[in-house]
């Protein structure tokens, strides 16, 4: 079936003053089904009003067509109408009078008496009966908007666009015409293009979220199906399990896109100084207690001492925006999940590999799995006792918390559940979610538990809201949590800042085992530029200082291991087994030249060079050539395949050889 509405490689171009030229919208490509209601969301100046004016025939394009089933928009016309944030109401006319002069000029064909019939029916249906001989001086601002959707759905349009329409109206009035916007469309199968900025509208009304990128050369970022059925009521739909997760979607990108402006806006070329390259650096990171290593290096001045003068941290919401900082080229480093470079390396992200090299292992520990305090209450204090519960309730679904593919957190959390005989993707449901909203989530209801980082297990126990089943010291004590990570064309372009950021992380990792600059360090976490938390919630003393469970049975702390022998130095085998479990669920597939790619990713040389040259060259002897975990088997790096082949508890899995050729630095 062919689309309703077809937008087919759309550019738009405005010639400035000076003589240059502006390029608002480039590459656009969007088909829409007939009855389907679409919302462009982006930030001001992305070009949302540019398209719906195109598409109305008000503006042409300067390359590229806009089709309506099938005929190319040239001009403005009655089949296509626009309801504006203003109303546009002659202020002489009454409310019938208004919505008459349109159907008098596009439906003049018909008599007079069938037209005041479709009059009467439009007043009716946005309910104005009560005003229809009133001028719009005696309407409220919803009134108004109600006379302009009548007038421009009386003249039975075959699209119906609507530019920002309820957005000077109060919340409760807005609600209110939402809603009969909804069911005039529903039962009339009107197919709709809005432009808004409010989230939660795009969500309620929309069939499709379409998410469009900053100027200049805006394309469509991203296009979300919303699919909550019809029909919807505006307090009922916030109670679909689908909702938060869509909420997040648009929200993460629309932050994205900010985080992305303001980089742009101070980007500037390689300043090179100091014998090194570059200078001047981003370097993303999450907001957790794992990102002290940072945050350090920057206070306490490691960056500036090893000649890195100009580093900005840009805090990320999630793990996503670091993925994408580095993907687009934003960031020149990155705190990461310890199984994001290999994640990311093998195609992980769109299928596409990017090389990534991980030279340093920045922390250790730090992650548990947390679940509802009403577990707690129904006898389940161990794995064992979760198996039983699920067997007794086979027809509940419940969903667990993670905060990326790639992260050990969603690593561990599926071999914790597999060794007890738990499929990770059958017998329950596993969702991803920024580690700042898990504790939001698991008290709302939306998940019955997650593995993540600190502070947020001990934020649940100590708020009452959770509490902690199992630490990674039970699952894997001393995995890696965090590292470095690069792309790796740009570790090829600063050879000499690759070391220098790879000294001043390392110094900083000492400084954060030392025990007189604890408090100092949690001082620094708290702040809102980092953390953003409450000192409670920040812990990196004696482990057995603090519990994270519930009485009678408490878990001891996950704490962090930020340095020392077999802490910093990034291993292989380590790397190989984030493969293995990535491949076991389906995240990537397992790589033929497996061993290419650990060599590639894992950069001991690089922290070796480091090392020695902090005069730690203890720190580079350290090999780990097997891994013990909790379920009492051994890891080791002979035979990857052998050991995917035995693993009882699985996704299906794929074999493929790898192409990782370096990408050009951005």
């Amino acid at each position: 079936m062919a689309p309703f509405v077809t937008v087919d490689n759309l550019e738009k171009t405005f010639d400035l003053t000076n003589g240059g030229t502006y390029v608002a919208l480039k590459g656009i490509d969007l088909e829409i089904k007939q009855g389907e209601f679409i919302s462009l969301i982006g930030h001001s100046g992305c070009g949302k009003s540019t398209l719906l004016n195109m598409v109305a025939g008000l503006d042409l394009p300067t390359e590229g067509v806009v089709l309506l089933e099938g005929s190319e928009v040239k001009r403005p016309g009655p089949d296509r109408m626009v309801v504006f944030q203003n109303y546009s109401l002659l202020p002489w006319m009454t409310v019938r009078q208004n919505i008459d002069l349109a159907v008098k000029n596009v439906l003049g064909h018909l008599s007079v008496e069938e037209r005041k019939q479709i009059v009467d029916q439009h007043i009716k249906m946005v309910g104005l009966g009560h005003a229809a001989d009133k001028p719009p001086d005696q309407l409220s601002g919803g009134m108004k908007q109600r006379v302009a959707i009548a007038r421009a759905l009386a003249i039975r349009p075959k699209l119906l666009l609507l530019d920002e329409p309820f957005g000077a109206l109060d919340a409760l009035t807005r609600g209110n015409l939402q809603e009969q916007l909804m069911k005039i469309c529903e039962e009339n199968k009107v197919t709709a293009i809005m432009v808004t900025h409010d989230v939660d509208e795009a969500i309620l009304l929309s069939d499709r979220v379409v998410m469009l990128t900053n100027g200049p050369e805006s394309k469509i970022g991203q296009l979300l199906e919303i699919d909550i059925p019809r029909p919807r009521k505006r307090m009922e739909v916030v109670n679909h399990p689908n909702y938060y997760s869509y909420r997040s979607e648009i929200i993460y990108f629309l932050n994205q896109q900010k985080q992305i402006k303001q980089l742009r806006a101070r980007k500037q070329g390689a300043i090179a100084r100091h014998g090194l390259e570059k200078v001047n650096l981003e370097i993303g990171f999450v907001p957790l207690i794992a990102c002290a290593p940072l945050a350090i290096a920057k206070e306490k001045g490691f960056f500036a001492h090893h000649g890195l003068d100009e580093v900005h941290l840009v805090r990320e919401s999630s793990w996503r925006g670091i993925q994408d900082g580095i993907a687009g080229g934003y960031l020149d480093a990155a705190q990461m999940p310890a199984g994001m470079p290999i994640w990311l390396t093998a195609g992980g992200m769109d299928s596409k590999p990017l090389p990534i090299v991980s030279s340093l292992t920045m922390t250790r520990n730090g992650n548990a799995i947390t679940l509802d305090k009403k577990f707690y209450q129904q006898g389940v204090h161990s794995l064992t006792d979760l198996r039983r519960m699920l067997l007794e309730t086979p027809s509940k679904q419940h969903t667990f918390g993670m905060v990326h593919p790639a992260s050990m957190h969603n690593l561990l959390l599926r071999y914790w559940l597999a060794a007890g005989k738990i499929n990770p993707d059958s017998d329950v449901s596993i969702t991803m979610i920024p580690p700042a909203q898990m504790i939001a989530n698991l008290q709302a209801g939306n998940i019955d538990g997650y593995c993540v980082g600190e502070p947020w297990n001990i934020r649940a126990a100590v708020e009452g809201i959770g509490y902690t089943i199992a630490t990674d010291l039970e699952v894997w004590n001393g995995h890696p949590a965090k590292v470095l990570g690069v792309r790796e064309d740009w570790s090829r372009a600063y050879p000499n800042t690759h070391v220098a950021l790879v000294k001043a992380l390392l110094e900083a990792c000492r400084y954060c085992v030392q025990p007189e600059n604890q408090e100092e360090i949690r001082q620094i976490l708290a702040r809102q530029e980092y953390l953003s938390t409450q000192l409670e919630y920040i812990y990196l003393g004696d482990p057995n200082q603090y519990v994270c469970g519930l009485q009678p049975s408490p878990k001891e702390h996950a704490h962090h291991q930020f340095f020392g022998a077999g802490i910093n130095r990034p291993s292989r085998t380590e790397h190989l087994w984030m493969m293995t479990q990535l491949a076991r669920w389906g995240e990537i597939p397992f790589p033929r030249n497996w061993v290419e790619i650990l060599e590639r990713v894992c950069q001991v040389s690089v922290f070796s060079t480091a090392a020695r040259e902090l005069g730690l060259a203890d720190l580079t002897t350290y090999r780990r050539s097997s891994i013990d975990l909790f379920d009492g088997t051994t890891f080791s790096a002979d035979d990857p395949i052998a050991y995917l082949n035995e693993v009882p508890i699985k996704h299906d899995i794929y074999m493929a050889e790898v192409p990782i050729h370096s990408a050009r630095t951005a």
